[in-house]
């Protein structure tokens, strides 16, 4: 199930969800432009390491690491959820708490994997951390708000529209999932799944101290977050 539009109108432009796709598209369109030790070389320097960040070393990281993905599956799953979810949770913070909100939920992803694997010598990468915290704000302010998601079925690919409760709900309980599951046998699949779930509690909990109270909100904006 992949989302690739929401039916949540906006009341403000997204200056800040825009620049973060285009500061993740920017400098992963750089890296390819290097040669391939180099582009390696940003990931071992600028990649959050557990046992780094655990020695007191390379803090900085915590925060590049956010910017940097694999591949361009990896850019194109985060961005397309940024894209999706991130403008409205924006819009109900501001921009400049948005910013601030983003960024301490990607702390807070960090900070939960590496909690689950301190010794790891493994740079943690990506913006889905940070993503999974707007995810948890989206679905605790709109959980009735309409997803248009692709669902590919053998060959084939289906298109539907479908409650935000629903799409996050089961991406949340995937995470746990995969998580849960990659901990108990040790396996080791590449994939943070810790760093999403503890993105998206950190954001669902950060949601009552970040969003302005609603006599700041456009009053159409209001009626459709009761409907």
């Amino acid at each position: 199930m992949i989302p690739y539009r929401d039916d949540n109108p906006l009341f403000a432009t997204p200056f800040v969800t825009w620049s973060l796709l285009a500061a993740n598209l920017g400098l992963h369109i750089y890296r390819w432009f290097i040669p391939e030790s180099d582009s390696f070389g940003l990931v071992l320097v600028y990649g959050a390491i557990p046992s780094q960040i655990l020695s007191g070393n390379n803090l900085l990281s915590l925060f590049s690491s956010m910017y940097l993905h694999g591949d361009i599956l990896h850019l194109a799953g985060n961005m397309m959820y940024l894209w999706v979810f991130a403008d409205n949770v924006e819009n109900i913070m501001g921009s400049f708490k948005f910013f601030i909100f983003y960024h301490i939920c990607g702390l807070g992803a960090a900070a939960t994997h590496i909690l689950i694997d301190p010794t790891s010598s493994i740079p943690m990468i990506g913006a889905s951390g940070a993503i999974s915290g707007v995810l948890g704000a989206y679905l605790l302010t709109f959980p009735r708000a309409r997803i248009s998601v692709v669902i590919p079925i053998l060959f084939f690919l289906y298109t539907m529209r479908v409650p935000a409760f629903f799409v996050l709900g089961i991406w949340f309980v995937f995470q746990i999932v995969r998580g849960v599951g990659a901990l108990g046998i040790g396996l080791q699949d590449g994939i943070a799944w810790f760093a999403h779930i503890g993105g998206f509690l950190v954001g669902s909990i950060l949601l009552y101290f970040f969003r302005n109270p609603p006599r700041f909100r456009d009053n159409n904006f209001d009626d459709i977050y009761f409907e």
